[in-house]
């Protein structure tokens, strides 16, 4: 078995959710969906993901996941402990339990849900039909508004399919 060492850094965390984003944004081109997601480490991104659920007809290929499932593979260990994702959307419970179950301790993410909704990417109602809440006891959510530089990753997914959002109401 080989070790990954990973080397602290100080990087500020906005840089791993805008990367979050960028990743969202550019996997539309590519004919997925709009979210990215980033495992960081010590300071320094160990895996990076985004949705291709419409790529790999896999209905749990989500970004935070892909990035899970590469981050246990760099360090080769399923247990991702000290590791924090930063995601572009409100994780949904799938993605949340794994993320728990791998022993991360935190998800920082740009974009709720109730911005997602306009767009049809919306999962609270599966929270809701779940009775699920989005506080939980080990793993720690934390929104963080974006400062938009470039288009909104929701908007530009409408607009790539030509669907103005308020289609979506």
């Amino acid at each position: 078995m080989t070790t990954t060492l990973v080397t602290p850094t100080s990087v500020a965390p906005d840089v791993f959710l805008q990367e979050a984003i960028d990743l969202a944004v550019t996997n539309i081109s590519e004919g997925g969906r709009p979210f990215g997601a980033v495992v960081v480490k010590y300071g320094r991104v160990i895996s990076r993901g985004v949705n291709e659920i419409n790529l790999s007809n896999d209905p749990t290929a989500h970004a935070e996941m892909q990035a899970v499932r590469a981050a246990s593979q760099v360090l080769q260990s399923p247990l991702l402990e000290g590791c924090t994702v930063y995601a572009s959307g409100h994780p949904c419970p799938m993605c949340l339990a794994a993320m728990r179950m791998a022993g991360i301790s935190e998800v920082t993410y740009a974009f709720t849900n109730r911005e997602a909704e306009p767009y049809g990417l919306s999962t609270a109602a599966i929270y809701e039909e779940l009775g699920m809440t989005t506080s939980l006891r080990h793993l720690r959510l934390v929104h963080v508004p974006p400062e938009i530089t470039g288009q909104h990753p929701y908007e530009a997914w409408a607009n790539a399919r030509g669907i103005p959002a308020t289609a979506f109401s």
